[in-house]
């Protein structure tokens, strides 16, 4: 089954970052949080990536480009010509198939863009931009037992503030601390989708939350797998720099794979 992975806006949130290469392309611990994400399909042995590229997308492909050169071992000889020779190679298994979808695509357009490179089957689809530790066979699984077009994750927006309960005229009847219980469940991405989807994709200006999401909903086609684990988007830079503490920890709950 393909990954379809959205990584083709500006980041404007993270501009620290942003302004030099696309948002999946921020490093945590020395790589590209998108390569994070691709490690964890990669461990559940999903291996076939399709990257719906966009602001600064001839990075990603370089960057991609460079790491098979800087992960291998490689002999340049010019004795008899330019001969380049491959000794050993160190890089994933991965096949990478990155689509310029275009610049100011809305993310439903970036995924009707690559439809042709998907085919006629189910495939899985995530944001470029956050991990976490969700069995990806679970939800595949889950997905597989309802027989709806779309499942998404869903994660519990923890609330960061002491929370208020108040009357019709203001009056504040009662105030305590945020509890774990506290929150709003959020789309968290990681998706498994039927090829039904791009029946609700229109064009370059569909926004795939605002019309796609919201139709499901409304025809009873949207299912939720609730994670309870980490998940940890990178919106700021706040949260970015949270991303790379936890990672120097060690202890990073995403990475499941072995080095």
């Amino acid at each position: 089954m393909k990954v379809v992975l959205l990584a083709g806006g500006a980041g404007t949130r993270i501009t620290e970052e942003s302004q030099y290469r696309p948002k999946p392309m921020v490093e945590i611990g020395g790589m590209p949080i998108l390569w994070h994400i691709m490690k964890e399909y990669s461990h559940y042995g999903f291996n076939e990536f399709i990257v719906c590229a966009g602001y600064k997308q001839d990075y990603i492909k370089e960057w991609f480009n460079q790491y098979f050169l800087s992960s291998s071992d490689i002999t340049f000889d010019y004795t008899e010509g330019r001969n380049v020779i491959v000794h050993e190679q160190r890089t994933e298994k991965w096949k990478v198939t990155i689509v310029d979808t275009g610049l100011n695509t809305m993310t439903g357009g970036r995924i009707k863009r690559v439809q042709k490179y998907i085919g006629d089957e189910p495939f899985m689809l995530t944001y470029g931009d956050a991990v976490c530790d969700v069995d990806i066979q679970a939800l595949l699984d889950f997905h597989h037992s309802h027989r709806k077009v779309a499942t998404l994750t869903s994660v519990i927006q923890k609330q960061e503030k002491g929370v208020l309960d108040i009357n019709e005229v203001g009056a504040v009847r009662c105030f305590r601390e945020k509890q774990p219980s506290d929150g709003t469940p959020i789309n968290a991405g990681y998706m498994v989708l039927q090829p039904g989807i791009f029946d609700y994709l229109e064009d370059d200006s569909t926004v795939f939350e605002k019309v796609a999401l919201e139709k499901l909903a409304a025809e009873g086609e949207l299912m939720s797998y609730v994670h309870k684990g980490f998940w940890q988007c990178m919106d700021s830079l706040r949260e970015k720099q949270e991303l790379e503490r936890i990672w120097e920890r060690g202890n990073a709950p995403w990475k499941k794979w072995t080095d």
